[in-house]
């Protein structure tokens, strides 16, 4: 049992069997539901991909900014290049494509579900969702175009002289905290659709 938590491959695939598990044992015990590849089947599948991807995008947000961020001028000097050299471009890494693939998810969703277009012409009875679409492209962007780019420079992954260096750490920074500012409403919208009186 120990060699699952090892392995963050393998803890993935146990989480999928036992979630294989629950699917079979519910569609046997409670029978009916979305068959498999039928339409309300994938729009689930998609529908938790992208709670999936959010989930990681949206956490590893707030992990930059209500932890690392913070924490840096408590770390001593000389173990700051373990943050710079290790752990923020893996970090980086899983943020920027856990931010396309919610997009990607969620254009998928709501073009299988049929809104799409009304959403993002904010059109009344969905255009809290809408308004939670928008935030997310905002931010989706921002990840892939400013803060991506400047941090490759603040962390020295693109060389760059030291005023450059700076600059772009400021900008990925106020970047950072202009997403986290948006997840509120965003994460917002996106659940507030559900109530129809918004």
């Amino acid at each position: 049992m120990g060699a699952i938590f090892q392995s963050l491959g393998r803890t993935i695939i146990a989480g999928l069997v036992i979630l294989a598990a629950i699917i079979i044992i519910a569609s046997g015990v409670y029978g009916g539901g979305a068959l498999a590849g039928d339409h309300s089947w994938w729009a689930f599948v998609f529908r938790w991909l992208h709670v999936m991807s959010g989930v990681m995008w949206i956490g590893l947000l707030w992990y930059f900014n209500f932890v690392q961020t913070p924490s840096m001028p408590k770390i001593p000097d000389e173990q700051k290049p373990a943050i710079g050299k290790v752990i923020a471009p893996e970090a980086l890494f899983w943020f920027r494509w856990s931010a396309l693939s919610t997009v990607v998810t969620g254009v998928i969703l709501a073009s299988m579900n049929g809104y799409i277009v009304q959403a993002l012409m904010l059109t009344k009875g969905v255009h809290a969702i809408g308004i939670g679409m928008w935030l997310a492209l905002i931010m989706a962007y921002n990840v892939w175009f400013i803060i991506w780019p400047n941090q490759k420079k603040a962390l020295g992954i693109v060389q760059v002289s030291p005023e450059e260096k700076a600059a772009a750490a400021k900008m990925a920074g106020m970047t950072s905290r202009i997403n986290t500012m948006l997840s509120i409403p965003m994460l917002f919208c996106m659940v507030a659709q559900q109530n129809a009186g918004l």
